[in-house]
């Protein structure tokens, strides 16, 4: 067993990765119906808790179903971060997480996200400041470094290990490369091997298949994978990880009756936990992973992206299941979007 603090995880946890205007609690459901082992809520503003900006609240929103669940939080000044350990601390979750590794400009450049990778000595004490200010355990999400001159990765994980964190997930690219090229997983495999790390080391960054997970797996020796993009439209994915990991052998791709039946679940805790108008207007960004595959499905996503209420929606994806009835899709990689680059924060 994987433990971070007193959670209990299978050997080998498949992680949800913490996606801005993704990783909401809509997602997290269907997620954690398919598979996810541990999930983090979308990263939330150290300074808009502070504020008690409504929509850094609404991201503590957690509910029992996801449990384990973290909640990520992010921000550049010691007391700020601190205090927003104590208001989250308040909402129960299981864990903390503090993000290093967002690669966004209006995050990075204001010294934030991976911004920190810039300043160790910054990152230490911010990380320190949270695990002193929470009863909560507190692991870390980053990045190898900055740029191709500051790999800084194996120091960070000993110092951060050293002011108390109990998990690390490392992405396997700079903060420059953003999500370009290949994530570098030799990296994190020598932050692994290191005799002085003893805490839960996961590696993240490109797996878009369960061949891929267990080849690196076996080659680089995580603890487990934190899986991000390619559970976007495909929450299948931490299922068929787990199965090919137990048994060597490939789930079929989900029917179009599994795939809508998912989408369904999603649209209407959409439209449950955000109301009628945004769920169903940031419900639309889903559709095309969901459906992807699908020959001439355009008119039909014309449809979905189109329409304001859920009994129209919900009937036009029952008939794209009456349409494409017995439909079988071709068992691929995931196609790892990066959606990053339209993210709004």
């Amino acid at each position: 067993m994987i433990k971070i603090g007193n959670i209990q995880l299978p050997d080998f946890p498949l992680l949800l990765a913490p996606m801005e205007d993704v990783s909401d609690p809509p997602f997290r459901a269907v997620c954690k119906d398919n598979g996810a082992h541990l999930m983090y809520t979308e990263f939330i503003s150290s300074e808009g808790l502070i504020r008690d900006a409504i929509k850094s609240k609404k991201k503590l929103d957690i509910f029992d179903y996801e449990k384990p669940v973290g909640v990520q939080i992010f921000g550049g000044d010691e007391d700020s971060l601190a205090l927003a350990a104590k208001i989250v601390d308040a909402t129960n979750p299981d864990i903390l997480d503090i993000n290093y590794g967002c690669p966004v400009k209006k995050v990075a450049m204001r010294g934030a996200g991976a911004g920190v990778l810039k300043d160790l000595p910054l990152m230490i004490r911010l990380t320190d400041a949270v695990v002193k200010s929470t009863t909560l355990p507190v692991t870390v999400k980053t990045r190898l470094g900055w740029d191709e001159d500051t790999k800084n990765i194996e120091e960070v994980a000993e110092r951060l290990q050293d002011v108390g964190i109990q998990a690390l997930a490392i992405h396997g690219r700079t903060r420059v490369q953003m999500y370009k090229g290949s994530a570098n997983w030799e990296l994190i495999a020598k932050v692994k091997e290191n005799p002085r790390i003893r805490i839960p080391v996961f590696g993240n960054g490109d797996i878009d298949s369960p061949q891929k997970a267990v080849e690196y797996k076996n080659k680089y020796g995580v603890d487990g994978i934190m899986i991000g993009r390619a559970a976007i439209g495909y929450p299948w994915i931490f299922n068929e990880i787990s199965h090919y990991v137990k048994t060597g052998e490939i789930l079929p791709a989900p029917t179009v009756e599994e795939r809508v039946a998912v989408c369904k679940k999603h649209l209407i805790k959409s439209f449950e936990w955000k109301g009628p108008v945004v769920g169903i207007n940031e419900m639309r960004r889903h559709y095309t992973n969901y459906l992807k595959g699908l020959p001439n499905i355009k008119e039909y996503r014309g449809k979905l992206v189109t329409l304001k209420e859920v009994d129209e929606i919900l009937e036009v994806l029952d008939d794209i299941v009456i349409h494409y009835s017995g439909y079988e899709f071709e068992k691929t990689p995931i196609e790892l979007i990066n959606y990053h680059e339209k993210c709004p924060v």
